[in-house]
């Protein structure tokens, strides 16, 4: 079914379900059934067409083997993740790159720099490499083009992705401790000019301490509006 804007819905901590206009169902990072900010509703959530994952730590690549067994998705990943994924039985993946873009259903997915790093912990406490983390920009069938920034600290070349992509929306980390806080986030919400942003993994965990109260007192009296969501909300994106 055919609309006319994107759809966001918060799926809690860096979980996201995007809608496209087309009908394409996209899930970003998905983390659901273990999830503490995840409603009952989409613990379950068993249908995507595209998957992408950001990094290789459990919080964001916890269901991506069960949408794609059960689901049929298409999992887009650095190589690394794939490849694991693909060692788990996952059938389709299309591993990428940092810098690279590829297209799949209409959608045009690029993956850009991140400051984090990236293993699933194992059963026996083993930790298993799954190369570097990442971030996305998706450009949807009509033009509209985000930034999924996944775990990241703030740097200075998230200019070059607002120069070269001009994110309408950036979905930027604000927990502190393991990416960004506040602060940061505002600094990059400067460096990618993005007129919009929404902030994402923060108070699942109590380790995860920035507000959007914080980053609201930063950047709005910049111009730049803050889109602030409650797990399970959806909201039109354009």
């Amino acid at each position: 079914m055919s609309q006319k804007t994107v759809s966001a819905t918060w799926l809690g901590h860096s979980s996201f379900l995007f809608t496209s206009p087309e009908g394409v169902r996209v899930v970003v990072d998905p983390f659901l059934a273990n999830n503490p900010a995840c409603p009952e509703a989409f613990k379950s959530l068993d249908r995507a067409d595209l998957v992408l994952v950001t990094h290789g730590h459990y919080d964001h690549v916890a269901e991506a083997e069960r949408l794609a067994k059960t689901g049929g998705a298409l999992v887009i990943g650095i190589f690394e993740v794939c490849q694991w994924l693909a060692q788990r039985g996952v059938e389709r993946t299309s591993g990428m790159n940092k810098g690279g873009s590829q297209v799949a259903r209409g959608i045009r997915v690029t993956m850009t720099q991140a400051l984090h790093s990236s293993g699933f912990v194992n059963e026996d406490g083993s930790i298993t490499y799954l190369g570097e983390a990442a971030g996305f920009v998706v450009e949807f069938e009509n033009g509209y083009r985000l930034y999924h920034a996944g775990d990241t600290g703030v740097f200075g070349d998230m200019a070059l992705i607002g120069e070269l992509y001009a994110p309408q929306t950036a979905f930027l980390p604000i927990g502190d401790h393991f990416t960004m806080g506040p602060r940061e986030a505002a600094k990059a919400c400067e460096l990618l000019k993005a007129p919009q942003v929404v902030p994402m993994h923060f108070g699942t965990f109590p380790v995860l301490t920035g507000t959007v109260a914080a980053l609201r007192a930063l950047v709005e009296p910049k111009g730049v509006r803050v889109l602030e969501l409650t797990p399970g909300e959806t909201v039109q994106l354009g």
